[in-house]
């Protein structure tokens, strides 16, 4: 049975990987910043044994990045090439999480397949797009899983929790929500995108890029007010335009992302987000 190393084993996306993994009879290793810290620049990884390694690590509070762009080079870029060339010197398969914020400039305002060129608008994506690259550069047996706007059991580190916990906190809180509804996406359950990294490594898929999310896309308004109405708080979701809510760093204003080359990679289709996040809510007791 191949060994897994799981970096960033207590992040969002980890957390779900974890609690997957066990329950399938993996043996995963599970790494945080206490093992291997991916801000510095002379971590080694010698004394790790593993077959495949899951990049989770990433500086995601994308308003922090625009503001001091050190940290987002350090781990976002930098620690992703100094993992893909350990993993070359070990034979070793990488999985590389990134995210659908490589996009946002680019003019197509539908589904991105990933041979569409990439385009980020701010330095977060701008740092996980190097990262992609410094990644392939190292290694040939990379896969770059793509993931989007995820909400999971964990919460986001740094971020107090995720997009459905805060609108439902806000809703019941001030009654009335407004959000942007110029920003599409494709909402994705961190345990969904978990399964999919999983069913990827399992299936010995090609190296190359994979967009790994939910089915669907939504704005963000359109995302509050499936959560507002799903969850039965008493709220009123009031959609504005992304000018009214103006943020240190630039959101993509479309970056969707088709995921029918990791459906055909894993044979089944990816559940909608409306259904990903009807289980959420379940498994959280709001519903």
């Amino acid at each position: 049975m191949p060994r897994i190393a799981l970096f960033g084993a207590n992040g969002q996306l980890g957390s779900d990987i974890q609690a997957l993994a066990a329950r399938r009879g993996l043996d995963l290793l599970p790494l945080t910043r206490a093992q291997v810290d991916a801000t510095d620049p002379i971590a080694g990884f010698d004394d790790l044994i593993f077959d495949i390694a899951i990049n989770c690590v990433a500086v995601t509070r994308v308003d922090d990045c625009e503001k001091d762009p050190a940290p987002a080079e350090a781990i976002n870029a930098a620690f992703a090439g100094r993992l893909a060339q350990a993993c070359a010197a070990k034979g070793a398969r990488l999985v590389q999480v990134s995210t659908d914020y490589v996009y946002g400039g680019q003019d197509q305002r539908e589904p991105l397949a990933e041979s569409v060129p990439r385009a980020p608008v701010n330095i977060y994506g701008a740092t996980k797009a190097l990262g992609e690259d410094l990644a392939f550069q190292a290694h040939d047996e990379v896969i770059v899983a793509r993931v989007a706007s995820l909400f999971g059991a964990a919460g986001a580190s740094g971020k107090g929790g995720n997009f459905v916990e805060t609108m439902i906190r806000f809703g019941k809180e001030r009654g009335r929500l407004t959000v942007v509804d110029d920003q599409v996406m494709s909402p994705t359950a961190s345990w969904d995108a978990g399964e999919a990294i999983l069913d990827l490594i399992a299936a010995d898929a090609p190296a190359g890029v994979y967009h790994v999310v939910n089915s669907g896309v939504a704005s963000w308004c359109d995302f509050a007010q499936a959560i507002i109405a799903k969850s039965g708080v008493t709220a009123e979701v009031v959609p504005i335009p992304t000018s009214q809510f103006p943020t240190p760093a630039r959101r993509p204003p479309y970056s969707a992302l088709s995921n029918a080359k990791l459906e055909a990679a894993l044979g089944r289709a990816m559940p909608h987000w409306t259904d990903a996040l009807d289980r959420y809510l379940a498994a959280k007791g709001h519903v």
